[in-house]
């Protein structure tokens, strides 16, 4: 605690002294705002300056919040998986009352949401495709992607979405999409000696492979929000069947 009150300290003075030079807002922007604005679509060849901002002049940020989201879920994931291995009490009778189980799925709901599978993955895909060019990118993308797979399970189909969503795949998808942001970013180190460099060709304006390195890393932000967000979900679904099926968790050091 001593080593960590004067480092606190020093970082809140440091956080309030920065935010007291921000503008007001809605007040005119600055001299950054303006050269980005007029630079980045000539020097990135990507219609969407918002994603020249956050993908390539300032991409190591966005690196941290990736980073941020698949902590997130991991921590998760294992807090989780270490709860099943806890001693299970066998479920009182009041615990298996009817009024204790989810009513069923209406037929409505189960045809609308396997009518909107296919179109929602259409979208998802062109969302983080077309992230150069219009709003939009790997986060939106991969949410959207993540919701797919949940329309499955609203229709009811629990089992068929963990078969279509099995856990090692989701596994494997959002460590591959961490792993490719990171390792994209070295390969600008390799070619240009600057960390997330963007070293690929940059293409030209409006066109799908514009913008050089940005397609590929919201490609990877794509996979790895996707992988998390269904991770996270497929995660506590199971333990809800589990606690349901076999009863409620109890801590080996309870008290």
């Amino acid at each position: 605690m001593w080593l960590l009150a004067p480092a606190l300290a020093g970082f809140l003075g440091l956080l309030v002294w920065g935010m007291t030079g921000l503008p007001h807002s809605g007040s005119r922007q600055g001299a950054v705002a303006h050269t980005i604005a007029r630079v980045a679509v000539p020097e990135r060849k990507a219609t969407n300056v918002v994603t020249s901002v956050t993908l390539d002049y300032r991409g190591f940020d966005t690196l941290g919040e990736e980073m941020i989201l698949f902590s997130a879920a991991l921590g998760l994931v294992m807090l989780l998986r270490e709860q099943r291995d806890e001693h299970v009490e066998e479920p009182d009778d009041d615990e298996e009352s009817e009024d204790r189980r989810p009513p069923p799925t209406s037929d409505a709901l189960r045809v609308l949401s396997l009518a909107l599978v296919g179109p929602t993955v259409l979208v998802g895909l062109y969302i983080v495709a077309h992230g150069a060019l219009t709003p939009g990118g790997g986060f939106q993308g991969g949410v959207i992607l993540a919701t797919s797979a949940l329309l499955v399970y609203l229709a009811g189909k629990y089992l068929v979405m963990r078969d279509l969503t099995p856990i090692p795949a989701l596994e494997m998808g959002e460590a591959a999409g961490a792993a490719g942001f990171a390792l994209i970013g070295l390969g600008g180190l390799i070619a240009s000696a600057v960390y997330l460099d963007n070293f690929i060709p940059l293409g030209t304006p409006k066109s799908i492979l514009s913008g050089g390195t940005i397609p590929f890393l919201y490609i990877a932000i794509g996979c790895e929000v996707a992988g998390a967000f269904l991770l996270t979900f497929l995660e506590f679904l199971e333990q809800t069947l589990r606690v349901r099926g076999g009863g409620r968790t109890r801590s080996r050091s309870r008290a």
